[in-house]
């Protein structure tokens, strides 16, 4: 007669199904928006469905643990949890349907349309965890991209796969700026992120701003200011997310997210309710660790691929240049486009500060001569609004400093051939024909 041992071995041999039993927990402590469960069997990052109510579940993601406790932030409103909540682990990942459908339409954070078209066809879809390229294997930044805006082709030159921060504050035409490149920028698909902004600022920019014209070509994913930080996180995420995608499939991609520092702020949110301590003005460290994480999914593709060039506004508040996040911004980026408030103030659009502004990849993708021209505007440029005081009063005596002479000459061309009209658009070309007349330009007596 066979022996117990004899049994079990003959079992273990046998090819038997195996069976997934999903362990749930349950909430037993809520504190602002941060929730504690215990028994749920689930990894940081992985998400969980919360029981709200008696039919209604919310979706969450694990954003710490502490022993037996794991600490979840949810998606959206959860008005109405109650103590012993059931939590339920989601074992699927988060994906999000992508192809021809998903042009010309708006999303939130989770990929849900908010045009009110139906859902999106699609014919495939993406895990929002993308693979991280090689930096070794991509493909270096050498070709210019034209925006259509003559002081930005002309004196900062963007490079395809280039990455640049347009730094503002409040009210100076930030929004206005980002229109006018999403309609004018020779990019095959436009990806736009607006991501902690008002409400109302989200249907302005769509219908105002981006136009029929520009929507069509473009993929809008918007996480508004009373969404949860989550939402907002998962927003700005999503956004690099689908344009990789189409970066991937060889296309050359626009991406507009607005703003880096409401990313940064939905992460402040979330790291301070799991207890992570404050560091920087607030700013806990995993803020600057997240920062690069995020803007290093954008860029050059792999030899014979597409590319993702990026413009990440970063808001100065008080128009502080030094802010940690503008500043920790600043040192990842490839450049950055700095709007002034005094220019702004004087009707003098678009507002960029030329002084204060820089393309890191400009000297590798333009010729000498237009590199020439660009730097000397820039030098007569700060000469005179280093002497801009003493010009005004009228004390500065002219044969003192011909450099200056020659800059108060040309100031008048120079400041025309930086404005522009909100609808005219500057192909590179003409550009540097515009930048070539202001500075041959002979005043008239």
């Amino acid at each position: 007669m066979p022996t117990l041992l004899d049994r079990l071995n003959r079992l273990a041999d046998q090819d038997l199904p195996h069976y997934s039993i999903d362990i749930e927990g349950k909430v037993t402590r809520m504190v602002g928006l941060t929730m504690e469960a215990v028994g749920c069997a689930a990894a940081l990052g992985d998400r969980c469905a919360v029981q709200v109510g008696k039919n209604r579940w919310v979706e969450s993601e694990v954003v710490g643990f502490t022993g037996d406790l794991t600490y979840l932030m949810p998606t959206e409103a959860i008005d109405g949890i109650s103590p012993g909540a059931r939590v339920r682990p989601l074992r699927e990942d988060s994906q999000m349907p992508v192809g021809p459908g998903l042009l010309g339409r708006v999303v939130n954070g989770l990929g849900r349309p908010l045009d009110g078209k139906g859902p999106i066809q699609a014919e495939e879809s993406i895990s929002l965890q993308g693979d991280i390229i090689n930096p070794l294997q991509r493909k270096p930044i050498s070709d210019t991209l034209d925006v259509g805006i003559k002081a930005i082709n002309a004196l900062m030159t963007v490079g395809k796969g280039q990455r640049l921060g347009l730094f503002a504050g409040s009210g100076v035409g930030k929004s206005m700026l980002l229109g006018m490149m999403t309609r004018f920028t020779e990019a095959d698909i436009t990806i736009v992120g607006l991501i902690g902004e008002r409400g109302r600022e989200v249907k302005e920019f769509i219908e105002q701003i981006l136009g029929e014209e520009g929507l069509a070509r473009s993929v809008v994913v918007a996480s508004p200011a009373d969404d949860s930080a989550l939402m907002r996180l998962r927003a700005a995420v999503l956004t690099s997310r689908i344009a990789e995608y189409y970066r991937d499939q060889g296309k050359n991609v626009l991406l507009l997210m607005d703003s880096l520092t409401r990313y940064a702020q939905a992460q402040r949110e979330i790291a301070l309710s799991v207890g992570e301590p404050p560091a920087t003005k607030g700013y806990p460290p995993s803020v600057f660790s997240k920062l690069p994480w995020l803007v290093e999914r954008a860029g050059n593709g792999k030899e014979g691929g597409g590319s993702v060039t990026a413009f990440y506004t970063v808001l100065t508040e008080g128009d502080d240049q030094q802010d940690p996040i503008a500043d920790a911004s600043r040192a990842i980026l490839d450049g950055h486009i700095v709007l002034s408030r005094r220019l702004a103030e004087e009707g003098h659009y678009p507002a960029i500060d030329i002084e204060a502004s820089i393309s890191r990849a400009m000297p590798h993708i333009v010729s000498d001569a237009h590199m020439q021209g660009a730097m000397r505007v820039k030098q007569l440029y700060s000469r005179y609004q280093q002497n801009r005081d003493l010009i005004a009063v009228g004390a500065y005596t002219k044969g003192s400093d011909p450099e200056l002479d020659q800059a108060i000459t040309l100031m008048p061309a120079i400041n025309d051939f930086l404005r522009q009209p909100l609808n005219d658009s500057f192909n590179i070309d003409k550009s540097l024909e515009a930048l070539v007349t202001a500075m041959t330009s002979v005043p008239a007596k």
